[in-house]
């Protein structure tokens, strides 16, 4: 029988950054994990992070406050909010929270599947902790590869650099970066082999259910175009949970100052993951949004008017249009990180306009803005072509799905298909008139779209080289 000692803490080991070494801490008190119950538990995370610092200016829909950004040295938030592409940005990323921390649940998920066959208990409960880890293993690889490489695009997954795969529990690992196509085609493995094990129900929240399971192999499947296996793994995830939280109702109770919703309460979330732990976004100065996205909401949209400050001075340049997310966690949770119903919605309605069935595409994004928009008059008209609808479901996800990662791999994945990529233009500064007002540009085929592994990795991993045609210092 084999066995492994646990700290009582969120991580089961201090890792110092994966695709490198790790350094395995057995401190005072440690626990000796030995049971397939003991297994199973460890799926459980609590305050799950995923920092998105290295990217989250490279999104049109957030927004830094002028003073944050004239006259200050250039740091990362400012290269991508400026659209910089002279800047060395490997110098300046030597460490990544996100790269080492999504490795680092990764060997999480490794240890369980590597060694809850040989604990004690029933076949059941190590098949059920195996096919949790494996979900997750491959929600991780799925974050990572789209950070760190081109999106998929069928003409040249084969070739693009991708990813390490970490695929078992190593200490002395230094794998090999994978393909773009090599990485998908583990993440997809794995969920194939989890499903069949998978609840309805799990032990807790932090465990995987299979509403989430089914709305992230859609999910794969659409950013892969893998249309039909999309629409059908999304028909599934919404017949074990459709519900979609009624902000409409929200507003006439009071919104979040009357009634709290904390994540447990709120019954579109799938999974529990966050950008920054159970703060999430208690900090203003980096949930900005743009002046672009403020006008998309427009004047009757709950999403909007319940969640967002407009008019503060001591976050916003006043004049500028932007606003803030302006509600503790506590208050209201929104996912930014894992999945909820919403987004397989619209990836339902994305999945029918792309087999150009546009009503059944207007009639979900419909279903969704009943419940969102503060109108007696919410419907949609079903536009003429393809292209139309596709604008509206994309206009959707950016009102719907907020923050984190989801417009960054939105603009990554549609800029692959030159009927909906994106030059995205920034006028700055709107309001300071002692500087030059320049226009930014951002093409769909910028080398920003791609993140640099961090310095620290690079050099510890010979294996590992940029996806890009940035050059390292060493």
């Amino acid at each position: 029988m084999k066995y492994i000692y646990i700290i009582i803490f969120p991580l089961l080991m201090l890792v110092v950054t994966s695709c490198e070494d790790y350094t395995d801490i057995t401190p005072k008190g440690a626990l000796v994990i030995e049971n397939a119950s003991d297994f199973h538990e460890m799926v459980s995370l609590p305050n799950r992070a995923y920092p998105v610092n290295n990217f989250q200016y490279l999104s049109d829909d957030q927004w830094m406050r002028e003073s944050y950004v004239i006259g200050q040295t250039p740091n990362i938030d400012i290269i991508n909010f400026t659209f910089d592409e002279t800047t060395d940005r490997v110098a300046l990323l030597k460490n990544s929270s996100f790269y080492n921390q999504a490795y680092s649940y990764i060997n999480r998920w490794n240890t369980i599947i590597s060694l809850v066959d040989d604990s004690e208990g029933d076949d059941h409960t190590k098949q059920l902790a195996k096919a949790e880890a494996k979900i997750y293993r491959a929600f991780d690889h799925f974050l990572l590869v789209n950070t760190y490489a081109k999106a998929f695009d069928p003409e040249t997954a084969e070739t693009d650099g991708g990813i390490c795969i970490m695929d078992k529990f190593d200490l002395e690992a230094k794998p090999k970066k994978s393909t773009v196509a090599e990485v998908y085609n583990f993440i997809q493995r794995d969920i194939e082999e989890a499903l069949p094990y998978l609840e309805e129900v799990p032990l807790d929240v932090y465990h995987p259910s299979l509403a989430f399971a089914y709305a992230f192999k859609s999910k794969v499947h659409l950013f892969k175009r893998e249309v039909a296996e999309a629409k059908q793994a999304a028909e599934e995830s919404l017949s074990y949970n459709n519900q979609i939280f009624d902000l409409v109702a929200y507003n006439e109770q009071g919104g979040p100052n009357a009634v709290s919703v904390p994540a447990e309460d709120n019954v579109e979330v799938l999974s529990y993951m966050y950008m920054s732990g159970y703060t999430e976004m208690n900090f203003a100065f980096i949930s900005i949004i743009s002046p672009e996205l403020v006008n998309l909401f427009g004047d009757n949209d709950a999403r909007f008017n319940l969640f967002f400050n407009s008019t503060s001075t001591s976050f916003l340049d006043q004049g500028s249009n932007t606003a803030y997310w302006n509600v503790r966690y506590k208050k209201y949770f929104n996912p930014t990180v894992g999945m909820k119903t919403t987004e397989v919605y619209l990836m339902l309605a994305e999945c029918y306009a792309r087999e150009n069935k546009l009503s059944e595409a207007i009639d979900i994004l419909n279903t969704l803005r009943a419940k969102r928009i503060l109108l007696e008059t919410t419907d949609l008209q079903v536009p003429s072509t393809r292209k139309e609808t596709m604008e509206l479901i994309i206009n959707e996800r950016r009102k719907e799905l907020l923050f984190g990662f989801h417009r960054f791999f939105d603009l990554k994945r549609f800029n692959n298909e030159p009927e909906y990529a994106k030059t995205i233009t920034r006028v700055f500064p709107i309001v300071n008139q002692t500087v030059p007002q320049e226009t930014y540009v951002l093409k769909p085929d910028s080398r920003l779209y791609i993140i640099p592994f961090p310095l620290s990795a690079l050099t510890k991993n010979p294996n590992l080289t940029l996806n890009t045609n940035e050059k390292v210092p060493f």
